[in-house]
């Protein structure tokens, strides 16, 4: 009997598995192959905008993914930089090898985690009673090879795999992935559960030869020139065991910190175009041979030309996919059209016109549940201590997918010990801001997360993920005690600088203002605080180091913190009333078995819409499609009429 199952070692699988296993619960993770664990079968690159603070936040509370990342990275950038910080991310490209077999040896090293490869077929609840005791509910997990497991709680991270099927021109096979079969008969179990299953979309792209490649006609992107991690507790990695870079790539300007690989940029033109146009006959996105609703914000290339029509040419990306592997990914030209459309259509761009394909781009549809069968905790509303991560959920991406893993082994943990569950506000993490949308909206395409999402973006910097986050990381026990005072020493730091700058005043005599014109400073008119030099335009925290002012012993991170918080205090200041605002809505709980056919008032749409996601609370119903302000205005007259009634005042 295990304390919780997960089934599937993607990205939510993993995260999912090590956190119900660090939580002290035993756990068993199931995979089709074990060779797959933690696989990028679309682009090895992890991070981006809003993605990258997702992943900051997976290692504030105590998840691998970062860690991960840093061990195995090819280039890391900071992107955005010319931005506010609210949007600033990093963004890495990884081994895809490395990153697999780096995860599995972490999986494979964790105590309370057992890890089998098995394809599971069938899921059943069953109900046990010993010697007149009341029966224990727990889950009856089957695989292909007829071998039955038992559960307490089941987290299904199936990714691509349920009733999966890669469509490639007019040739479509049943399988998860490329050479992985489908899970069908899950599927069915779900469905036999109560499960309504949406049929949704994705793709990949083809990878090409780097030996085909004319390098120079790419222009190329490098890497960070200074020391860049994803994990947020600065522990060193070892780099000693990367390889020198495969010599087919040429070398892009030195990073010293650590080798790197450059990415490289071409773009498509009109006669890339033009091929694509005149075989849109063939192409299974617009036959209607593909039936699954795709990702909107990643369209393939043939939609994109579609779409876009008015645009001469789009930027393609060459990505290695490790350091000694030829294959380079095209990042933004995920397509389903036939094979020989694909090389003629990628034969048009100059630095690819002797180029070859190793792998050939495809879709693949598949199965997922519908977001209103499940809740903020990522537990099923229709069977109890089962619970869901990942694409089956109806996300695409896989930061998306391991911050929903992470959420729901740690759920699934709680469940175990019949404590309440870990619900993330959307002004506490992007996870919260991912999984609100998710359980408020409906949804009839692969969601995505982005920055423009978070209200509260501002105070969900991915500079500040572990402030906001590693005290829950400490309390789940999925952090240590030594990481957690790192976190609380560098919070003292920065409330202390923060405070020195605004109680510090400039003094403007003479040597003081020909130091600020020997480093090209523009003079104090009159007197200010540090705090209100470092809130100008044209200084910043170095500058006050230049003449000064600032404490360079401090850590790079707690000056970066420091200028953030200083320059920003008003807009921090107005978002924290709002989020007071709002916290009064997330306070005040909706009954789990509110009859919304009893609410008078209500119009027809919004109590449909309100019965079929059944929000937790005020704040969640607000945020549900098609629910106005009349109806929340209706809503709460009735919950408070209720509560004078269940709690009334005797004179």
């Amino acid at each position: 009997m295990y304390d919780v199952i997960v089934v599937g070692a993607g990205h939510a699988g993993c995260e999912a598995a090590l956190a119900a296993a660090r939580m002290g619960h035993r756990t068993l993770l199931l995979t089709i192959n074990m060779d797959n664990v933690a696989l990028m079968p679309c682009n090895p690159s992890v991070g981006g905008p809003a993605k990258g603070h997702l992943v900051r936040e997976i290692d504030a509370l105590g998840g691998e993914m970062a860690r991960n990342t840093d061990s195995t990275f090819i280039q890391i950038r900071m992107l955005n930089t010319g931005k506010g910080p609210a949007v600033q991310a990093p963004r890495a490209q990884a081994d895809k090898k490395l990153y697999s077999l780096t995860m599995k040896k972490t999986l494979e090293r964790q105590p309370n985690l057992d890890l089998k490869q098995a394809m599971v077929v069938e899921i059943k609840i069953m109900e046990q009673g010993e010697n007149g005791c009341a029966p224990i509910r727990h889950f009856h997990v089957k695989t292909h090879l007829g071998w039955t497991y038992e559960g307490k709680t089941v987290v299904l991270t199936t990714g691509t795999s349920l009733a999966g099927r890669i469509i490639t021109g007019e040739v479509t096979i049943p399988a998860g992935r490329a050479g992985e079969p489908p899970a069908i008969g899950l599927s069915e179990s779900l469905a036999a559960l109560g499960h309504t299953l949406l049929r949704l979309k994705t793709g990949t792209p083809p990878r090409i030869d780097a030996k085909t490649i004319d390098f120079s006609k790419t222009d190329i992107q490098a890497g960070s020139h200074v020391p860049l991690y994803f994990s947020l507790w600065g522990e060193p990695i070892d780099t000693s065991k990367f390889p020198e870079p495969n010599p087919v790539y040429p070398p892009g300007p030195p990073t010293p910190w650590r080798r790197q690989l450059p990415c490289y940029l071409v773009h498509t033109n009109s006669r890339t175009h033009d091929i694509i146009r005149a075989n849109l006959n063939r192409a299974p996105l617009f036959t209607g041979l593909i039936k699954g609703v795709g990702p909107r914000y990643c369209p393939s290339i043939e939609d994109k030309v579609v779409r876009f029509a008015h645009k001469e040419s789009h930027g393609l990306f060459l990505e290695p996919e490790g350091w000694e592997t030829n294959e380079v990914y095209v990042q933004g030209a995920n397509t389903s059209l036939p094979e020989d459309v694909q090389l003629a259509m990628l034969r048009t761009i100059p630095a690819l016109e002797r180029v070859e394909m190793m792998r050939v781009g495809y879709a693949v549809e598949y199965n997922g549940v519908r977001t209103s069968e499940f809740g903020a905790s990522l537990e099923s509303k229709l069977v109890p201590g089962l619970f869901f991560a990942g694409q089956i959920c109806g996300t695409s991406g896989y930061e998306e997918a391991a911050g929903q893993g992470i959420v729901a082994g740690i759920n699934a943990a709680l469940k175990v010990r019949g404590k309440p569950p870990l619900i993330l506000r959307r002004d506490q993490a992007y996870i919260g801001v991912m999984i609100d949308d998710l359980v408020t909206r409906e949804h009839t395409e692969p969601y995505r997360l982005f920055t423009s999402r978070a209200e509260f973006r501002l105070l969900l910097r991915q500079d500040n993920a572990d402030l906001r986050l590693a005290p829950i990381g400490y309390e789940l026990g999925l952090i240590d005690k030594r990481r957690y005072e790192l976190v609380e020493k560098r919070q003292d730091a920065i409330a202390e600088e923060v405070r020195r700058l605004s109680t510090s005043h400039l003094s403007l005599g003479e040597d003081m203002l020909s130091l600020f014109e020997g480093h090209g400073i523009p003079p104090v008119a009159k007197s200010a605080t540090y705090s209100e030099f470092l809130c100008r335009s044209d200084v910043t925290y170095q500058t006050l180091l230049k003449v000064g002012l600032g404490r360079k012993e401090l850590d790079a991170r707690v000056q970066e913190q420091v200028e953030i918080e200083v320059k920003y205090q008003g807009f921090i200041a107005q978002q924290m009333r709002e989020v007071e605002r709002m916290s009064r809505l997330e306070e005040r709980r909706i009954p789990e078995d509110l009859d919304y056919d009893r609410v008078s008032g209500l119009r027809t749409e919004a109590r449909q819409k309100l019965a079929r996601f059944r929000p937790a609370t005020l704040g969640q119903a607000t945020r549900i499609s098609g629910v106005t302000p009349a109806d929340m205005a209706i809503l709460m007259v009735h919950l408070e009429r209720g509560k004078r009634l269940s709690n009334p005042v005797h004179q």
